[in-house]
C-alpha cells in the first residue's frame, strides 16, 4: 500500500487539505536546492464563523533536519471564513534534499456573535510529502 502525498484533516469543523509538487524549473539539484510548491484549501464545515490568526509549520527534510516556521496568517492574509466558505492559497518551500515532509497547524479565532466569540483553537494540517522527480542519492 502506498501512502498518498496529500493530506485531508478535519479539526473542530475546519477541513484542511494540502498537497505539494516539485518545481524542477526553479530548482538546482547540482547545488542541492529543491523548490516545492504546496496548495492549501481550508473549508469551514462547522457552524460558526472563524478567522485564521497564525500558522505553525514543521518541515523535515530527507536527512531529518527539522525547521519550524511560525507567523501571522497565511501569505499575508488572515482570512475569515463563514460556515460553508473556503480559502485556498499556494506557497513554496525550499529543501536541501530531494524530498521532505510538511505538517503543522493553524490557530483560529471564533468570530461573529455567540458565547464562543473570541475563543481560539488549533486546526491540524496533516503530514504531506514534498517529493522531487529525482532519485535520492545512495
Amino acid at each position: 500500500m502506498t501512502q498518498s502525498p496529500d493530506s485531508d484533516v478535519v479539526t473542530q469543523g475546519i477541513r484542511v487539505q494540502a498537497s505539494g509538487r516539485y518545481l524542477p524549473d526553479e530548482s538546482d539539484p547540482d547545488r542541492s536546492q529543491f523548490l516545492f510548491a504546496y496548495r492549501i484549501q481550508i473549508t469551514n464545515e462547522g457552524d460558526r464563523p472563524v478567522r485564521l490568526l497564525s500558522r505553525h509549520w514543521i518541515i523535515l527534510d530527507a536527512d531529518n533536519v527539522r525547521e519550524d516556521v511560525q507567523g501571522d496568517g497565511v501569505v499575508g492574509e488572515q482570512p475569515e471564513l463563514q460556515p460553508g466558505e473556503s480559502h485556498e492559497y499556494m506557497s513554496g518551500c525550499p529543501l536541501g534534499t530531494t524530498w521532505g515532509t510538511m505538517e503543522g497547524s493553524y490557530t483560529f479565532e471564533v468570530t461573529g456573535d455567540g458565547k464562543h466569540k473570541g475563543e481560539t483553537f488549533e486546526a491540524k494540517v496533516g503530514r504531506f510529502f514534498l517529493v522531487s522527480t529525482l532519485p535520492s542519492p545512495a
